[in-house]
């Protein structure tokens, strides 16, 4: 009885404070309010960035799940920068290409050639945008793009190129008849029909 009998004179009382908590209880609640603020706005950033990565990635290489069509042809979008970019296979290890028609031969970084276990073939000298850049030559047991797969191909390895990036030159596209229809590029293998 004489417990409710304080209840009932704190609820009269006109002191604020005697009905308020502590400063010390206050002070742990606004440290735990501001804590999970924060680990809100953080939450937050990093969904935010996580779906830009993801269609920035989307938008340099619209070809990451290539698959070739019942004829065998493979269709490639341009990507916002021109360029065709497609993930595909280098002895069986995964890379991603960049077609270029200005290149001779498939090419690859020295850092990809290690990884890769290839031999190192003669020692020669590159004409690069950049200007002359030694490389040497080497050979590659598969070289797949889709359902497109050519074995023995020649590539050179150079230390100016970067490691993610393999050029899909000459040396393959040449066997593949290219078609160019607005922003698609239809690769199809030789003997192919309609």
């Amino acid at each position: 009885m004489r417990d409710e009998g304080r209840s009932a004179e704190l609820v009269r009382s006109k002191d604020p404070s005697a009905l308020s908590p502590p400063p010390s209880a206050l002070r742990a609640s606004h440290a735990g309010g501001a804590g999970m603020l924060v680990i809100g706005w953080l939450i937050i950033i990093g969904i935010v960035f996580w779906v830009f990565h993801s269609w920035s990635e989307r938008q340099a290489n619209p070809n990451r799940a290539l698959v070739s069509m019942p004829t065998g042809e493979v269709v490639l979008q341009r990507n916002r920068a021109g360029q065709y970019i497609a993930d595909g296979e280098i002895n069986g290890r995964p890379v991603t290409f960049l077609l270029d028609t200005g290149a001779t031969q498939v090419a690859l970084s020295t850092q990809l050639a290690r990884e890769l276990d290839l031999k190192r073939g003669p020692v020669v000298t590159l004409q690069t945008a950049a200007g002359p850049a030694r490389g040497y030559m080497v050979r590659l047991d598969s070289v797949r793009l889709a359902g497109i797969e050519m074995r023995g191909v020649g590539a050179l390895v150079s230390d100016g190129l970067a490691p993610e990036m393999v050029l899909l030159g000459m040396n393959f596209l040449k066997r593949l008849e290219m078609t160019q229809r607005g922003d698609q590029l239809i690769l199809k293998p030789p003997g192919q029909s309609q």
